[in-house]
């Protein structure tokens, strides 16, 4: 009888909590929605490399020892040298929240199926491969209690080249398998991996480091619909507040993620990951860098549009940042200062002429294995021009104008006949806005100063109650 009363109290809380975290229809939870920025972390035995293979540049990024062929007991050997002496999970998550991230994402798991964290599945691991022996994640976990960000985990669900029973079928049969370790890709029993590996896995990172933000998947592969609903089920059974990203495969994630590009027509429930640079894992070869502008141009972009924007860090092998990411984080954190409030918590201005299209989940992994690519894959525009968006919490509609050419500049959208404007004023700035609004457009007169690094500027427009 106890036995029973106590399974049935179990699943009553299980519901409760998850109706608190993630409504009926699979949607992601309000601190995502209203978070808009993240941290992504690319962090590895490829980060050790660096780069590198056999004294020369390698291809493919993070996914080098698939270019390169390198057995899985080669590639191993990396982890004698990885040391990570400069790891600081405190500055590390500081470093977010200074620049106005609400969540971390970082690699328990990348393609090639070295673990990250203390893992009983598999020693193929931190801690028990390399001479640092000590679990990044349970320092991360403490910090981001410390910081009040969610901690969430990216996983290679379709991709793992450690693994004996992993196919895949992109860009061909076999065409990201490890075969050179493994050639037989007909004998390959994906259901193994998955009950042997992935579940026991995702149970311990569900587990050994408190409430986790989002289970964050990459490259479902061959993952039927079938081990997806299992794989979410087991999720929601320890972390019913946990959400998925829609690369759990089968339109089962909570929200689409596009990658490396950005999206021409607002939407719900969708996130834009891109890099700093070229590539998500620290390589010294890479010098591309984003401005900080650019950078909030992105996030603005993607925000005004329905998203979140996941921004990447590839930390380096001896645990410490690109000094170019750090910089850039400094100057979004302070930008964010002064006008996070116009992101945070924001929706599609409904005044927009572009309507949030709800896109369903099938229609989005659609699409997105449709144009898989690899790893160095920046599609991002890295154009700067004049311009405006909106967002709009409650009645207050936020207005950006990003790199102005002209002291004053004309908004039709905000016109006399389509929004009655009773104040407007410029955050971080208690000087008096001059405007007028006609019937034409609204006409504002910009600031006298000119922000050189990141000259784009938020307005606070109040309506007038009807």
């Amino acid at each position: 009888m106890n036995t029973f009363i106590f399974r049935n109290i179990k699943t009553i809380l299980l519901l409760l909590f998850a109706l608190a975290g993630l409504n009926l229809s699979g949607q992601p939870a309000t601190w995502f929605t209203d978070g808009k920025f993240g941290l992504f972390l690319h962090w590895g035995l490829y980060s050790q490399t660096a780069g590198d293979w056999n004294g020369h540049p390698t291809k493919g990024g993070e996914h080098f020892m698939l270019y390169e062929r390198i057995p899985v007991k080669t590639y191993a050997k990396i982890a004698d040298q990885f040391n990570p002496t400069g790891f600081d999970a405190d500055r590390w998550v500081q470093m977010a929240y200074d620049a106005g991230m609400k969540y971390i994402v970082i690699t328990a798991k990348h393609h090639d199926g070295f673990s990250m964290y203390n893992s009983a599945v598999s020693d193929y691991n931190i801690v028990r491969r390399t001479p640092w022996a000590k679990d990044p994640m349970l320092a991360l976990a403490t910090a981001c209690k410390k910081y009040g960000l969610k901690l969430c985990f990216y996983y290679s669900l379709g991709r793992d080249w450690e693994n004996p029973d992993v196919p895949t079928n992109w860009p061909t049969k076999a065409g990201r398998s490890n075969t050179w370790d493994y050639p037989d890709e007909d004998a390959k029993d994906l259901n193994k991996y998955v009950e042997n590996k992935v579940k026991p896995q995702l149970r311990e990172l569900l587990t050994q480091y408190g409430p986790i933000g989002i289970i964050w998947f990459d490259t479902p592969e061959l993952i039927t619909k079938k081990q997806s609903q299992e794989i979410r089920d087991l999720i929601h059974s320890i972390q019913p507040q946990c959400i998925i990203n829609s690369r759990i495969g089968n339109g089962l994630g909570d929200y689409a993620v596009v990658e490396q590009t950005l999206v021409s027509t607002a939407r719900k429930n969708w996130e834009a990951c891109i890099t700093m640079s070229e590539n998500w894992g620290y390589n010294r070869h890479d010098h591309k860098w984003k401005s900080p502008e650019l950078l909030v141009r992105n996030l603005i972009e993607v925000v005004s549009k329905g998203g979140n924007l996941l921004l990447n860090v590839g930390p380096k092998g001896d645990g410490s940042w690109p000094v170019e990411s750090q910089e850039n984080l400094h100057a979004i954190g302070a930008w964010m200062k002064i006008n996070g409030e116009a992101l945070y918590g924001s929706s599609v201005w409904a005044g927009n002429k572009e309507d949030a299209a709800a896109q369903t989940e099938q229609e989005e992994s659609e699409k997105e294995k449709a144009g898989m690519k690899d790893a160095v894959n920046d599609a991002t525009s890295k154009e700067i021009v004049a311009d405006y968006r909106f967002t709009q919490k409650g009645n207050v509609v936020y207005l950006f104008v990003r790199n102005p050419a002209t002291a004053r500049v004309d908004i039709p959208e905000l016109a006399k006949n389509k929004l009655a404007i009773r104040s407007i004023s410029l955050l971080g700035n208690t000087s008096k806005v001059t405007w007028t609004q006609g019937k034409e457009a609204l006409t504002l007169t910009l600031p006298t100063v000119k922000d050189q690094r990141i000259p784009i500027y938020v307005y606070k427009i109040q309506p007038k109650h009807n």
